[in-house]
């Protein structure tokens, strides 16, 4: 699979501490996994939950799935001890909680490749705070190794003193910021949790809403929520023969040395080609990606 096609639909978070949760993780149809070494594990779990996620990645078993850790933050006591173990785990990248500024993803590549890091390990910056939002162009532009964003939208509602609402719009500058940035960079971008597990039909909104403004997908806290997150986020069925359509009837356009074609009678321009084969090439990896995780 193309790295650039990853599908990130769904993206669940896994306590390091809960091994049952790491054993379950190989058998969830998530296209990925951050496996908890910050929030969801208590003080005095943190060095076995260290131990346990390297022991689960050195296991395998997880097929295509991303695996990615999130360390703690630099300035507590287990930060540099996550990302030394965290550099020759198998993890496919980090997170890094609460980036405010370019000097700590630089810290971390440098931490990384001291310590061994495979070239392609990627670094996910979580932006979480109001700093981090005004700063995320310069996060974006600071180093080789940045996969993406993950929007912590809970630490930030609670920084700038925002509710929780329906249509996010107490948040929907700072989901804009970071998104332009994301596509201006060229990197992939994760909506932030929806807290209420028994707010299921709050929780399709929420994935309609960041689907709509641009999100590739949406970090989860809960299991039952993934079905809902891959469905949303992944093209239809309908979207996928719309584009393989306009694709071919745009090649034969060309072929006659036209620069646009009329499809069911709507213009077709390259823009919009450009669009359909992103779309198939992303039901092609989610396709693959089942396929191969079924096997395993």
């Amino acid at each position: 699979m193309n790295k650039d096609n990853r599908p990130h639909r769904s993206v669940l978070y896994m306590p390091g501490s809960n091994a049952r949760a790491l054993e379950k993780g190989r058998t969830l149809a998530a296209d990925a996994l951050i496996l908890d070494l910050e929030d969801a594990v208590a003080p005095n779990q943190k060095d076995e939950a260290r131990n346990n996620i390297c022991g689960a990645l050195a296991e395998g078993g997880y097929g295509m799935r991303e695996l990615l850790i999130r360390v703690n933050g630099f300035q507590t006591e287990w930060g540099i001890a996550d990302m030394t173990a965290a550099a020759t785990s198998g993890a496919h990248g980090i997170v890094i909680p609460k980036v405010e500024s370019p000097d700590t993803v630089r810290m971390a590549e440098t931490i990384l490749e001291d310590n061994g890091a495979p070239d392609d390990m990627a670094i996910w910056c979580m932006i979480e705070t109001p700093f981090g939002v005004l700063s995320a162009e310069r996060i974006a532009a600071s180093g080789n190794r940045i996969a993406g964003f993950v929007m912590g939208t809970s630490d930030l509602a609670k920084d700038v003193h925002a509710a929780h609402t329906r249509d996010r719009q107490p948040m929907l500058y700072s989901l804009s910021q970071c998104l332009l940035v994301a596509r201006a960079y060229g990197l992939t971008i994760l909506d932030g949790v929806h807290l209420n597990l028994a707010d299921d039909e709050g929780f399709y909104h929420s994935c309609i809403h960041g689907r709509d403004l641009g999100f590739d997908g949406k970090t989860l806290i809960h299991p039952k929520t993934i079905d809902t997150a891959n469905e949303v986020f992944a093209p239809s069925e309908k979207e996928v023969a719309w584009s393989k359509q306009i694709i071919e009837a745009f090649t034969e356009a060309q072929g006659r040395g036209e620069g646009v074609v009329l499809v069911d009678g709507k213009l077709i321009e390259n823009l919009h080609v450009e669009d359909a084969k992103r779309s198939v090439a992303l039901a092609e990896a989610i396709e693959e990606m089942a396929a191969a995780n079924t096997a395993a």
